[in-house]
C-alpha cells in the first residue's frame, strides 16, 4: 500500500491537489461540517480547524476502537487540516477568529443556528473585511424554518428525511444503516454547495451563504420516494435485502456457507445469468423475460438463483459468472479489502504516518483525478498543533502570542 502523508509544514508546497491555494476556515465539530472540511482537505485545500482549547472537537474522543482514548476515526475526519486552540467565548479569541476569517475563502461550521451570531463572527459582519467570503453552514434542519433552531442530530436527519423508514427488516422496527450517513451526507451536499460558490465567485466577485441541511440531504437521496407517494398511492415500506421488484439482485447463500451479491436485474444481463445457471430458456419464459414480471415473481425467481448458488463454492460461482459478464462480489469485512487486488492496484487504502501509532490504514482521497489527484498529506493533528504558526501568520509576535495563552484564549 502507498503512503501519500507528508508534514504539515508541507502543507502548501506539497499540495497539488485542485483546490491548492484556497483557504477554509473550519469551525464545525462531530462529522456533518467536519466531513465537508475533510473533502475540501483532501482536494487540497489549507483547512484551518478552530477548536475547543481543553478537549477539542468530540470526535477526538469518539469511535469503537482507540489506543489510550486516541480515537482513529480522528486520524481520518482531523487529516490535512491544521488545528488552531481559541475559546470563541472570550473577546480576543472572536478577533483572531475575525482576522483568520478574513484571509479565507470559505468559512465552514456546523454549530446551532444563531452561535456564529452571538459572537459576532455573522456573515453580514465578516463580509465587511472580506465581500468574497463563502460561509458554508451545515445543520440538522438548516437556517430557516420553525425547527431550524432546534438541536439536530444525523439519526433524527436520517428519520424525518425518509431514509429511517424503509432501512431494515419489514417484520423489526425501522433500523439504521451502519455508519453516520445523514451526518456525511450533509457534509458531501455542503462540499458540492461551497465549489458551486466558488465557481459562480469567479464571475460575480462576491460570495455567499450555503445552507445545507442533515434533513433535506437525505431526502435528496432518497429517490422517487415522494411521487410514488403523491401520484402512484404507493408508500415504500422496509424490505430488508432486497429492493421490491428489482430481480434477480439479492444476496444469494454459496455452498461452503458464504453469502454473494448477484445483480441481474437487467434484461441482458438477466440472459447471461440464465445461460451460466445452464438454463438458457429460463430467459425466454414470459414470467421472467422482462423486468417488470421478473419484479411480480421476485420472490420465486429468488429461491431459483439460490438454489444455483448453493450449488458452487464462493470462489468457483464468482469466476464462473465474471466468465458470463454477470456483476457478483462478494461482503467485504476490513480484512477483505486488505488482501483484495483491486483494492491494492488502485491504492483505496493508505498507510499514513501517525505521531503515536507509526502509520495509521485508512481510506484513500477520492474522486481520483488524471493530473491534480487529491492527497493524503497527514493524519488528523494534535490539539492546537498549529496555533502559534497561524497566529504568527496573521501577525501576532512571540509575546502577544504567549500573552493569549496565559489568558486562557488559546492553546
Amino acid at each position: 500500500m502507498s503512503t501519500t502523508a507528508g508534514t504539515s509544514e508541507q502543507l502548501e508546497s506539497s499540495s497539488t491537489g485542485p483546490l491548492s491555494g484556497l483557504r477554509v476556515v473550519e469551525m464545525g465539530q462531530l462529522i456533518a461540517g467536519p466531513f465537508c472540511g475533510q473533502l475540501l482537505g483532501d482536494l487540497g485545500a489549507d483547512v484551518i480547524k478552530i477548536e475547543e482549547p481543553t478537549k477539542g472537537d468530540p470526535m477526538r474522543q469518539w469511535g469503537q476502537a482507540q489506543v489510550e482514548g486516541d480515537s482513529f476515526w480522528w486520524s481520518i475526519l482531523g487529516r490535512n487540516k491544521r488545528s488552531v486552540a481559541l475559546n470563541l467565548r472570550e473577546a480576543p479569541a472572536q478577533e483572531i477568529a475575525r482576522k483568520l476569517i478574513g484571509s479565507a475563502d470559505i468559512v465552514l461550521e456546523n454549530f446551532r443556528p444563531g452561535s456564529m451570531e452571538k459572537w459576532g463572527l455573522d456573515y453580514e459582519t465578516l463580509i465587511e473585511d472580506n465581500p468574497g467570503l463563502i460561509m458554508v453552514r451545515v445543520s440538522g434542519f438548516g437556517q430557516t424554518g420553525p425547527y431550524s433552531s432546534r438541536a439536530g442530530y444525523g439519526s433524527i436527519g436520517e428519520a424525518m428525511g425518509g431514509m429511517r423508514y424503509i432501512v431494515g427488516d419489514p417484520e423489526k422496527p425501522p433500523s439504521r444503516v451502519g455508519i453516520s450517513i445523514g451526518d456525511s451526507l450533509a457534509g458531501m451536499f455542503a462540499t458540492i454547495g461551497a465549489l458551486a460558490a466558488v465557481r459562480e465567485r469567479e464571475r460575480s466577485g462576491r460570495g455567499q451563504i450555503v445552507d445545507s441541511s442533515i434533513y433535506e440531504s437525505v431526502l435528496g437521496l432518497m429517490e422517487s420516494l415522494i411521487p410514488d407517494w403523491t401520484l402512484g398511492g404507493v408508500q415504500r415500506e422496509r424490505t430488508g435485502a432486497i429492493l421490491p421488484k428489482i430481480a434477480p439482485s439479492n444476496v444469494y447463500p454459496t455452498k461452503d456457507g458464504q453469502w454473494l451479491i448477484i445483480a441481474a436485474n437487467q434484461d441482458t444481463v438477466f440472459k447471461r445469468l440464465c445461460a451460466a445457471m445452464g438454463n438458457p430458456e429460463l430467459a425466454e419464459d414470459e414470467r421472467y423475460a422482462t423486468h417488470v414480471p421478473r419484479g411480480e415473481h421476485q420472490a420465486e425467481l429468488d429461491e431459483l438463483v439460490g438454489t444455483f448458488s448453493s450449488q458452487y463454492q464462493a470462489d468457483e460461482l464468482i469466476d464462473l459468472l465474471n466468465e458470463y459478464s454477470v456483476p457478483v462480489g462478494r461482503i467485504f469485512r476490513v480484512e477483505d479489502m486488505l488482501s483484495d487486488p483491486q483494492f491494492a492496484a488502485r491504492g483505496s487504502i493508505v498507510d499514513v504516518p501517525h505521531k503515536d501509532h507509526g502509520e495509521v490504514q485508512m481510506q484513500n482521497a477520492f474522486p481520483r483525478l488524471s493530473r491534480t489527484d487529491a492527497s493524503i498529506r497527514w493524519s488528523g493533528p494534535a490539539l492546537g498543533q498549529h496555533t502559534d504558526e497561524v497566529l504568527a501568520d496573521l501577525g501576532y509576535d512571540t509575546s502577544g502570542i504567549e500573552s493569549l495563552r496565559t489568558q486562557g484564549v488559546i492553546r
